[in-house]
């Protein structure tokens, strides 16, 4: 049987731009909070420009920013999310970003060793906004186990 990953995509709209003084702590946190995620146990892959992040990639706009990771579990990518210090960066996201008034965070499987395009997380992205939670683009609020494995016991949560 094949080993799957999970990967995620997550987007932002940005308040101001990226170098100015309303942005400069998000900015000030962004080595921190990288590294971070780079050390955590389960973490694989992120897409990163020679920068080590990814905040000059405009492919959802100019005033978009976005994070594209790969993680070994599911339970590895929520405890880096909601267990760390990335919490402290999310509680003041309203500081920095736009409320987004359609989904802006998206699970999905990808086989072991395969990095995902912003093309195929952006298909991913768009076919939640769509269709709603599914085995192929999901949420933390309802993830869908990998192929070919059974559904997971409900009870075991991240």
């Amino acid at each position: 049987m094949s080993r799957y990953y999970i990967a995620q995509l997550n987007i932002a709209q940005l308040k101001a731009p990226i170098d100015s003084p309303q942005l400069s702590d998000f900015v000030n946190n962004l080595d921190r909070i990288n590294a971070l995620a780079d050390d955590s146990p389960g973490f694989v892959w992120r897409l990163q420009t020679e920068e080590g992040n990814a905040t000059d990639i405009d492919y959802f706009g100019s005033d978009t920013i976005m994070n594209l990771s790969v993680w070994d579990s599911v339970e590895a990518l929520h405890r880096f999310v909601y267990r760390t210090a990335h919490v402290e960066i999310m509680s003041r996201k309203k500081e920095w970003f736009h409320s987004m008034n359609e989904a802006h965070m998206v699970l999905w499987w990808v086989p072991a060793g395969h990095m995902p395009s912003l093309y195929e997380a952006a298909e991913k992205l768009n076919a939640f906004r769509q269709q709603g939670p599914s085995p192929n683009a999901f949420t933390f609020k309802k993830a869908y186990p990998p192929p070919g494995e059974a559904i997971a016991d409900k009870r075991r949560h991240c």
